[in-house]
């Protein structure tokens, strides 16, 4: 939809350009509390299943391992970082992502290449249009990292209970996406931060 590529593009500008001096302070006092990047910069699947990097502000320690899935692990996460997640703050620099093209506002939450394998004929599906900072799936597991953190196994968890239920959303959303959906989705997200 060429009008939606029109108002990721502008939106996305203004939203860099309004929200910059907020980057400025994040990007502060990420150096200065958690030494190294400041983004988490990680390798996910777009659309027609091209890998693309996908930048958030870094929420936790560092590791060797950067495209590594740890679901509930929270023993990385920073005070700092525990802050930016749950404000969704962490999510800004994806308007980067939107800018360039490689992401829209509103689509399936791009997944890392492992889990894309898990359930192939789906993400197919999934695939044909393009990755969203957010959609009605992120409304539903808003609380996902609790639920792993709290699961007994969280990778079955993951891959049995979450993830299913994820593509079932990502594909009502890819058969029946409209503009007016996509904003309807977009003042839910910003209402869900807010009143969170």
């Amino acid at each position: 939809m060429f009008y939606k590529r029109v108002f990721d593009f502008f939106a996305s500008l203004l939203g860099l350009l309004f929200l910059s001096p907020l980057f400025f302070i994040v990007s502060f006092f990420i150096k200065i509390l958690m030494p190294g990047p400041i983004f988490f910069i990680q390798e996910r699947v777009g659309l027609s299943g091209k890998l693309f990097k996908l930048i958030k502000f870094r929420t936790m320690t560092l590791s060797r391992n950067s495209n590594n899935f740890e679901p509930g692990n929270k023993n990385r996460i920073t005070t700092l970082g525990n802050f930016l997640r749950k404000s969704k703050i962490d999510e800004l620099p994806q308007l980067v992502n939107v800018l360039k093209g490689d992401m829209s506002f509103v689509g399936p939450r791009p997944e890392v290449v492992e889990w894309t394998k898990v359930y192939k004929d789906l993400w197919a599906i999934v695939h044909e249009v393009k990755p969203g900072v957010t959609d009605n799936a992120s409304l539903v597991f808003r609380n996902e990292e609790e639920i792993l953190a709290n699961s007994s196994n969280p990778i079955e968890t993951y891959k049995n209970e979450i993830l299913p239920h994820k593509l079932e959303l990502y594909i009502d959303y890819v058969n029946n996406r409209t503009f007016l959906s996509d904003i309807l989705i977009i003042i839910k997200t910003i209402k869900e931060v807010i009143t969170k």
